[in-house]
């Protein structure tokens, strides 16, 4: 991955999202982005060109377009309507992602669309945001990488974030491997990522 001095960059065609460039690179700013905020923390799984990811929450399509700007095809599962008409713009200019319009709860509505991939990354807003994980980890090859973005409030607003981080971590450990936990402090407020390695 490329960094130019403290600045983290993807090397895709720009203008996806007013994104700022910087000697012919995009700017993958922190704030913006939980995963380049992860990145820029010092955490992460580095992205390569012939990894195939999973894109649970792909909203807007700002964080895939720089996923896809390294990796080999990314496939982008978007539940809403109106970020999924982002999406696909997104998409139009990027050959490698596939747009997938579907509930991230039930995974057998894209399974006929998927391979196996290297990364599963995760971003939704949603309560059972560890059960989620836990069904797509069907698409997953052994010894492959989830990346958990939680966020604690869409969880349970009542709990302490650290208490609701200490449940999912729990619930992961029933299958993978948890590699690295880090709060996303001060790109996202009460958000933690868990970097975790899929059992062989």
């Amino acid at each position: 991955m490329i960094r130019l001095g403290n600045m983290l960059v993807s090397p895709g065609e720009g203008g996806v999202y007013g994104e700022r460039t910087l000697d012919g690179y995009r700017v993958w700013d922190p704030y913006r982005s939980k995963l380049a905020a992860l990145y820029t923390l010092g955490g992460g799984v580095e992205l390569t060109p012939e990894m195939r990811v999973l894109y649970l929450g792909a909203a807007n399509g700002t964080t895939v377009s720089h996923v896809a700007d390294y990796v080999e095809t990314v496939y982008a599962v978007e539940f809403a309507p109106r970020p999924m008409q982002d999406l696909l713009e997104v998409a139009r200019r990027r050959k490698n992602i596939v747009s997938i319009m579907a509930d991230a709860n039930r995974p057998d509505e894209y399974a006929p669309f998927m391979e196996a991939v290297d990364l599963l990354y995760q971003d939704v807003a949603q309560p059972n945001q560890v059960e989620i994980a836990m069904k797509n980890i069907v698409f997953l090859k052994p010894g492959g990488h989830l990346i958990l973005m939680l966020k604690t409030r869409s969880v349970d607003v009542r709990q302490d974030p650290a208490e609701v981080l200490a449940g999912a971590r729990a619930g992961l450990e029933q299958r993978l491997n948890i590699a690295d936990v880090r709060w996303l402090e001060p790109y996202h407020h009460d958000h933690a990522a868990i970097v975790c390695t899929l059992r062989e």
